[in-house]
């Protein structure tokens, strides 16, 4: 279970590796150690038992996210692999109560799903995805550059009952590299964005808010770039047990 906490008083973060027998699924529940996700009726309750690393701090609480709507469709992403994506809830209420650290908030949210029957480096060279509210839904980014074909791009547009339309693509937008020289890129009306904070810089991954404008409407982007040659590099993976302990 990961678990990713910003925010002015505490940051957390979490995503112990564990062994088969400590995981357990149904067709509403899925459980990881002591952390579990239920799907509900009318929503997604993320129950988090974990222990942060690589400072040993307790993360427990839970999140409730309620979606307007739910979408349906997968996308292929590659398809040597089978690497599928599932944008299942593009806009929903989000409440987040925690114990530990004590924090309780509420807000615009988002829930999606990757899949596939292959580690994402053997399918990917790299990915930037991004996802941004809009006044009746949401707005998403995706450019993937698989090993094998072309490379796959897509904007999508979600209105409130997570229906969508595939809308023409905006230009590219030239963002800088991360500390850790991670490439960074996005699009927007325009071709002008800007990262207004980064939340994770990691030798291969980095999460940033990024401003700019996206159809039609000025907006706050969740963006992500990921550099898969870079993760798969020898001595990226001696240092993932730091921050991903393994149980």
């Amino acid at each position: 279970m990961n678990v990713a906490l910003y925010g002015p008083r505490a940051t957390r973060w979490a995503m112990t590796e564990r062994k088969r027998p400590a995981v357990a699924r149904d067709r509403r529940v899925l459980s990881i150690g002591r952390s579990q996700l239920e799907w509900k009726r009318d929503g997604l309750t993320i129950s988090i038992d974990e222990v942060s690393a690589p400072w040993p701090r307790r993360l427990r609480g839970t999140v409730r996210v309620e979606p307007t709507g739910v979408n349906a469709r997968e996308f292929e992403l590659a398809a040597r692999g089978g690497h599928l994506w599932r944008p299942i809830a593009p806009r929903a209420r989000v409440s987040v109560d925690l114990d530990a650290p004590a924090s309780r908030w509420s807000g615009d949210g988002y829930f999606d799903m990757n899949v596939g029957n292959e580690p994402l480096e053997d399918g990917f060279i790299d990915w930037t995805w991004s996802r941004a509210a809009l006044g009746a839904g949401a707005g998403v980014i995706y450019d993937a550059r698989p090993r094998e074909g072309g490379p796959v791009s897509m904007a999508l547009r979600f209105n409130r009952d997570a229906e969508f339309e595939m809308a023409p693509l905006p230009p590219p937008a030239a963002l800088p590299r991360s500390r850790w020289r991670v490439p960074r890129a996005t699009r927007a009306d325009d071709g002008i964005a800007s990262i207004s904070k980064s939340f994770e810089d990691t030798p291969f991954y980095a999460r940033s808010l990024v401003s700019g404008k996206l159809f039609g409407e000025n907006v706050a982007s969740m963006h992500e770039s990921l550099a898969l040659d870079r993760f798969a590099h020898p001595l990226v993976k001696l240092m993932l047990p730091f921050r991903m302990p393994r149980r």
